[in-house]
């Protein structure tokens, strides 16, 4: 089980881009402690310096990662604006939820024949020549009836549904990218779950 973790500025200023990295700093800090196996999947650049957002995933589910999950707060002036009056700067740690590619194996489908219908002469009401196919942990069918061939038809409904799987990932990828996105917009400003003091 991977949690994926992104870390983000949340459109804030300057120093919240650089207090994004600061906060994957110390995340990776406790994770190489704890040996937790981590890989960072996106990085988006700021403006000046360090990140708009941070998006990494570690191969367990971790109770020190959950403990980093929410609004982080650094208290210090800036290092970019020396005479800013803000001393409060926040990052957000949310958890984005594990989109997993669906992979099309062999020993996932279930093939079915049945009669095809329409032209094609006697042929077509005598032998089963059409195939259905099942994705089992998906229950998607699909079903092939082009050709007198069985295995023709195999072969298109296979084919048929390499085609919905890869538009369910898409879908799936797409609302992931979404929820990113969304991050950015819900951070909290307020009710920190850690605070450090620069």
């Amino acid at each position: 089980m991977k949690q994926i973790i992104q870390i983000t500025s949340g459109k804030g200023p300057v120093e919240c881009e650089f207090f994004v990295q600061e906060t994957f700093n110390r995340m990776k800090k406790g994770m190489e402690f704890l040996k937790l196996n981590y890989k960072v999947v996106e990085m988006v650049e700021g403006e000046i310096s360090g990140f708009q957002s941070i998006t990494f995933e570690v191969d367990a589910v971790s109770e020190f990662l959950n403990s980093w999950k929410g609004s982080i707060q650094f208290i210090g002036k800036s290092k970019f604006r020396p005479h800013h009056q803000r001393k409060n700067w926040f990052v957000g740690v949310f958890e984005i939820e594990n989109f997993f590619e669906l992979q099309l194996n062999e020993k996932d489908l279930e093939f079915q024949t049945m009669r095809s219908s329409g032209n094609g002469g006697q042929n077509v009401n005598k032998v089963n020549s059409a195939v259905r196919v099942t994705h089992l942990p998906t229950k998607i069918q699909v079903v092939a009836m082009d050709s007198r061939s069985q295995l023709e038809n195999k072969k298109i409904a296979v084919e048929r549904l390499k085609l919905k799987i890869l538009e369910m990932n898409a879908k799936k990828s797409s609302v992931q990218k979404q929820n990113q996105w969304m991050n950015h917009l819900q951070l909290e400003r307020g009710n920190p779950k850690k605070i450090f003091k620069m």
